[in-house]
Order: structure tokens, then sequence, then C-alpha cells
């Protein structure tokens, strides 16, 4: 398990970086910086180890080569500044990392490369030839052809997906911000940063706002998001600013930089991770203390007497998460039972479903063997 003490033990290092840190006030690409990303990265492969890069930035330099003064609005209008600016942004990074020596690959991914479990372990597969190779692989969503209903949301989640799939040491996200504050650091002066995040509780998620908030949207909430995939996919997460200069040097070195979010120790199987955190969540099921208990026991599934309340409206064999009363996000799994009946059943004993539904065709509202704890 890394810790500060030993970060510079990682050798699989996925590091992502963000739209802020690759360009201007301007909107164009910062290409200094982007020098100086490249140079450090590839010091770090010379040493032997294997890096990967998630990288945003597409549209914006497609916006630059469209002339466009304001980022599009529409879907179509953003894959197609994406279209443009993928060209872009590779053949800079190609040209860069090459005079370093080293030689780079463009992977675009979307989120049927996650939700299908053989497109996920196609992605593996492929990333894991590359890195063997000693190539380092690009990554980015392929914004040009995917939509609302298949994007993966955005490069921090992306980041934090492809660090689980190849298993990754370590992932450290470049942002704006240098790391996880007590509160809004911009509207108090009296927020601190805080090192270290050993558990993703409900209080800390609350300090980054919510999806919808502007805190949110782009920022800090989907940070914490993806620190929960990483540290149960047992990747240690970093997040720190990327415009100090050396920043991923500094980060291994142990310097106490940004928040890090220690990682769980167990590393899930590969497909536990993928159903984990490769499916797309269609509803919630919250359960009552007892239930709560068992399941953190261990080994225990999940019984309708333990069911507290319902919501979504999800099919048989949709993944669900698994809360408990207080709104802390307990595990997730496949559900036996669609939204409706599960309402029918919960809080009944096993017997009693073949009364209430006509028929009883599992004991088990998710059966352990389909159920990923985490925490």
């Amino acid at each position: 398990m890394l810790t500060r003490e030993n970060l510079s033990d990682a050798q699989r290092i996925v590091v992502k970086v963000g739209t802020s840190t690759l360009t201007h006030a301007t909107g164009k690409l910062n290409l200094l910086r982007i020098e100086k990303l490249a140079r450090e990265l590839s010091d770090l492969a010379n040493q032997g180890k294997q890096i990967i890069l998630v990288s945003s930035g597409a549209v914006s330099a497609g916006m630059e080569r469209l002339g466009l003064k304001t980022k599009p609005k529409t879907i179509p209008e953003k894959q197609a500044a994406a279209a443009v600016g993928q060209g872009i942004l590779l053949h800079i990074y190609e040209k860069i990392f090459g005079e370093y020596g080293q030689i780079v690959a463009q992977v675009l991914l979307t989120r049927a490369d996650s939700v299908n479990r053989k497109r996920y372990t196609n992605s593996r597969n492929t990333l894991m030839a590359l890195l063997n190779q000693g190539v380092i692989p690009i990554i980015n969503e392929n914004d040009a052809v995917s939509i609302d209903e298949l994007k993966i949301g955005d490069n921090d989640t992306l980041s934090a997906m492809v660090a689980s799939i190849i298993d990754a040491d370590l992932l450290i996200i470049l942002s704006d911000v240098e790391g996880v504050f007590t509160a809004n650091p911009q509207s108090d002066p009296d927020a601190t940063l805080l090192s270290e995040i050993t558990d993703i509780t409900p209080a800390v998620e609350a300090l980054a706002g919510g999806p919808g908030t502007l805190q949110g949207t782009g920022g800090m909430y989907t940070k914490i998001q993806a620190a929960k995939i990483a540290v149960n996919s047992g990747v240690t997460m970093v997040i720190a600013s990327g415009a100090q200069d050396g920043i991923v040097r500094d980060v291994l070195a142990g310097n106490k930089l940004g928040t890090i979010f220690i990682s769980k120790e167990n590393r899930l199987q590969i497909r536990k991770r993928w159903l984990a955190f490769g499916v797309r969540v269609s509803g919630k099921i919250t359960v009552d203390t007892g239930c709560e208990q068992a399941l953190l026991k261990g080994g225990s599934s999940l019984l309708a007497a333990g069911v507290a309340a319902v919501d979504g409206d999800f099919e048989l064999g949709n993944t669900v998460s698994i809360v408990s009363g207080g709104g802390r996000e307990l595990a997730r799994g496949i559900a036996n039972y669609c939204a409706d009946d599960i309402r029918k059943i919960m809080g009944a004993h096993t017997h009693e479903i073949c009364d209430l539904l006509g028929s009883k065709p599992f004991d088990e509202i998710v059966h352990r063997d389909n159920m990923v704890l985490l925490v």
C-alpha cells in the first residue's frame, strides 16, 4: 500500500491533466507547461516506470484552430471542435515526447468501453500491451462520438477508470486547485488543505459540493468520485496543483503537496471492478442498521428483510447502489428483482416473497457473488 513515505516505489502511474492546466486564460494551449510535463513524464519513463497520461484539451485545441471565441454550447459543436482538436493535441504531444525519445499512442475511450465487459477487458489488454512495449498511452474520452448517455462524464472519472483497468499503483490528478479543503477556499479565508484522506465518508463528499453545484461541476465533486473508484481498486490517488513546475516529481518524492487518498489494501478482482465501476448505477437501495452491519462483516447477501427504501426505476439485472440510512454508499451489486417488485417485498422475510409476488425466482435481492463492498 502506497503512502506519502513510499510513493517513489510506484511503478505504474496514471497522470491526469485538465484543460485549465493545459491552457492559458485566453483558452489557447500553454505550450511551455505541456513541454515541462512531457519532459517530467519522459524522465520517469527513463527510470523504468510505466506512464499513462490522461489528457483533456481537445476541445480547446479545436476551438483555437476553428477560430471560436467562446466554448461551444451544443454537443454536436463540442464534438466538432474535439474532432479537430484531437489530432492537433496528439501532434503536439508526439512532437514533444519524441524529442525526449518517447513513443506515444492515442487511445480514445467511451462509456461503452467500460459498460461492455468484453470491451472493458479488451481495453485492458491493449493498454497493457502498449505499456509492455515502452509506449506512453495518451488517453482521452472520445468526445467526437460520445453523447450524454455514453460519456464517462469527465476525465477525472476516466483517469480513475483507466487506473483501475490497468492495476496502476498511483493516480495523480493535476488540477487548478491544490487539493481538498475544509471549505471553499475562494469564499472562506479559514479553509485549510486536507493533506491525507483515508476514508471517503459522507462528510468528505459534502466538502466537494454536489454535481449540480457551481463548486461541484467539473470541480472537486468529480475528483472525489474518482477517488472512490481509485482507492477501492487498490490505487492510491493524489490531487495536486498542475501550475507548479515539477509537481509530479515532488509528489513522488513524498513532499506534502495536495491531498492524498490512501488506497484500500485489497485490489478488487477484474470482474468485481467492472461490476462496481464499469457499469452505470441504475438505482439505489437503502438498508436498515441490522442489514448494514451484516453486509459490513462480509459474506452476506442483501435480503428483502433488510431493505428500508428503494429509489429509481431499475430492472432485474441492473447495477444498484446499496446505501446506509445515513446515505453512505456501502456496496454495489446486480439486482435480482426490479425496483417495483423490491418495493412490494422490502421488509419481508424470504419465505413471504412468493405470497407477495406470486413467485420467488431468487431468495436474495442482491447475491453476495454479485456484490462489491465499498467500505
